[in-house]
């Protein structure tokens, strides 16, 4: 759309988009403190405009009505409810503005400082700013509060970024940083998919402290189901740019609870020369939680090259490049070859018993020690194969995407 408002040289207009839904005790109050703060906003930004867009999203009260009676704010409607985020992304079409904001119609949320977004936005050349609601005078109810930090616990670990909010529903965003963004999520899950995605694609994201009010009106969200979907959103974020850490997180997990469960044999051994009956228990488990780890570390190698086929950030990590190591060249054929080799000198005793006499008399433990030590060595063949394959069409898709040669 042409950006018929940004006539200023290198000043940016800005488009604050309002989803509403319906909220007509708290639209008109919204809408105005929107006006009211325009100036304000325009000059603390450096802006040459900010513009005002409403978007009805299938309100069924005198939402759409009330803010159709502010003739200088642009006004959209759906005849029926498509979400949270479907209201935003039709607000952004809509817009004239390079940069695009939003925030909530529930009035709490104070317009005035989109200036500051758009202040830090262009003086440290961000893509995103978002304004944290967190700090000691949110009005935030307790259980949204603990559930907005356990999400950005969670994402700061997962992103290694820090952030406090990854929900806000007050932000700034570039138009030209929603394209890598893409697609986000229409519900209310559309503000942390965003975070979850600028932060693990590298863009640049700011917050700034805000203030933040009690919601006039009834809340849309629903704790349970809202908080499912949250928490989806930001896993999907990270098994999309970066799949090997959340793999690599289990095995790190898997194998530490493998370790623990081994310690009081291995101990008892050490001290005894022998393993007590009742400890069967503790191999069968130690078997379990090694085998995951095991497939956790293979899925972990296989998923960083799966994401390098699509060009997604994190593969030149250090852990990554050490998973893949582990299952390439050399490195499998002795990891392999050792693991075959503890596996068959634990249970010769046995087969030669076995072969010489008809009978058996070995001890459990040698033989669940061994059936793991060939369980692993067979996850790491087929790890390493799957890595050979994919190895395969990246060299055919790099010889297919070069310009054949010319002969004169």
């Amino acid at each position: 759309m042409p950006n018929d408002l940004n006539s200023a040289a290198g000043a940016e207009v800005l488009s604050v988009v309002i989803p509403a839904l319906n909220e007509e005790e708290a639209i008109g109050s919204t809408i105005q403190r929107c006006l009211d703060a325009r100036e304000k906003v325009r000059a603390s930004g450096g802006l040459a405009d900010v513009e005002i867009i409403v978007v009805s999203d299938g309100s069924t009260d005198r939402t759409e009505q009330i803010a159709r009676s502010y003739s200088n704010v642009a006004v959209y409607a759906y005849p029926d409810n498509r979400g949270y985020g479907a209201a935003i992304k039709c607000g952004f079409e809509h817009a004239s503005g390079d940069l695009l904001g939003f925030m909530d119609a529930d009035g709490t949320c104070d317009p005035v400082y989109f200036g500051d977004m758009c202040r830090v936005l262009l003086s440290e050349e961000a893509d995103i700013v978002l304004g944290s609601r967190m700090g000691a005078e949110s009005e935030m109810p307790r259980l949204r509060s603990v559930g907005n930090r356990f999400f950005a616990l969670l994402l700061g670990m997962l992103s290694n970024e820090p952030i406090s909010d990854t929900a806000s529903g007050m932000r700034v965003v570039r138009r030209d940083a929603l394209e890598p963004l893409g697609p986000l999520p229409d519900g209310l899950h559309y503000t942390p998919a965003m975070s979850a995605r600028a932060l693990l694609s590298g863009l640049r994201i700011r917050e700034i402290p805000m203030s933040y009010g009690e919601r006039i009106g009834q809340s849309k969200l629903s704790v349970l189901a809202d908080g499912k979907r949250f928490l989806a959103a930001i896993l999907d974020g990270v098994l999309f740019y970066r799949p090997a850490r959340v793999f690599f997180l289990m095995f790190a997990f898997f194998f530490v609870l493998a370790t623990m469960v081994s310690l009081s044999p291995a101990e008892h051994y050490m001290r005894f020369g022998s393993i007590e009956p009742w400890m069967i228990y503790r191999f069968v488990l130690a078997f379990l939680l090694g085998s995951l780890s095991a497939i956790s570390l293979g899925t972990a190698a296989v998923a960083s090259r799966l994401a390098s086929l699509v060009g997604v950030g994190g593969q030149g990590s250090f852990w990554n490049k050490a998973v893949e190591y582990v299952f390439s060249g050399n490195s499998v054929f002795w990891l392999v070859g050792l693991l075959v080799t503890v596996a068959v000198l634990l249970t010769l005793p046995g087969i030669v018993q076995y072969a010489a006499s008809g009978t058996v008399s070995l001890h459990w433990s040698r033989v669940i020690v061994s059936a793991f030590a060939l369980l692993v060595a067979f996850q790491t063949l087929l790890t390493s194969t799957l890595l050979r394959i994919m190895n395969y069409w990246i060299r055919v898709a790099e010889f297919r995407s070069r310009p054949l040669a010319t002969t004169s």
